[in-house]
């Protein structure tokens, strides 16, 4: 769903001239992030010819919450830009199948898209305006070899040698390549899973334990005599 071109400057103004049109109407009017589902992302991303710079969120999340001005303006500033498009992906709603494929773990999580790749890159940098302003403004359309005008010279000579690769030995690598980093992320996933289950048993054996010794525990102590101070003798005169 796309809320612009309606910026933060014209829902103030709206406000103005239209006091009693609701305020989520006016907060949904103020920001021109595009909000992604499966059925949007081969359209606003993929066959866009654009970068994404997407936002992927969970409604309830702090974090979330404290980026959102920020985010909002950045997209505010990159509406009807022709090379960037910024994005939300709600995680808990329409998103999830999105969230799920590209293994988004904890929110926010931001990464950036420029085709023809579809894998994403993590954005670690700041997630104040300026830095995601100075982020956002060097993307663009990807390197290759159908758009070879948005390739560095550093990036055609990479390029020369899978250019030159045998199709079928091209698509093998890649899809071994492709396999070893899927099985690598399910075993990572497993793992993680088992920690979480030992971890939860664990725990329960403790407060198990805690429950049944702290009675026994509180009596050992109350059956205990305190230790007697003595009390220096006075120096008779």
């Amino acid at each position: 769903m796309r809320f612009g071109p309606c910026t933060t400057q014209t829902a103030l103004a709206t406000a103005k001239l239209l006091p009693d049109m609701p305020l989520v109407l006016l907060a949904l009017c103020a920001s021109s992030t595009v909000e992604l589902d499966p059925d949007t992302w081969k359209t606003e991303v993929v066959d866009s010819g654009k970068a994404a710079f997407v936002k992927f969120f969970a409604p309830w999340c702090g974090h979330c919450k404290k980026l959102k001005p920020d985010w909002d303006k950045l997209a505010d500033e990159f509406a009807g830009s022709s090379k960037v498009l910024i994005a939300d992906v709600d995680c808990t709603g329409a998103g999830k199948p999105l969230c799920e494929k590209y293994g988004v773990r904890g929110y926010p999580t931001i990464k950036s898209f420029s085709p023809p790749d579809e894998e994403g890159d993590d954005y670690k940098g700041g997630r104040d305006l300026a830095a995601l302003k100075a982020y956002a403004s060097d993307l663009g359309p990807g390197c290759a070899v159908d758009a070879m005008e948005n390739c560095s010279e550093e990036q055609k000579k990479a390029l020369a040698t899978y250019i030159a690769m045998d199709p079928d030995e091209r698509a093998n690598k890649l899809a071994t390549l492709s396999k070893s980093l899927k099985d690598a992320e399910e075993a990572h996933e497993a793992l993680l899973k088992s920690l979480q289950a030992s971890y939860k048993e664990s725990m329960e054996n403790l407060e198990k334990l805690k429950a049944g010794a702290a009675p026994e525990i509180k009596l050992l102590k109350a059956a205990t005599p305190s230790a007697k101070v003595e009390t220096p003798a006075k120096d008779e005169v």
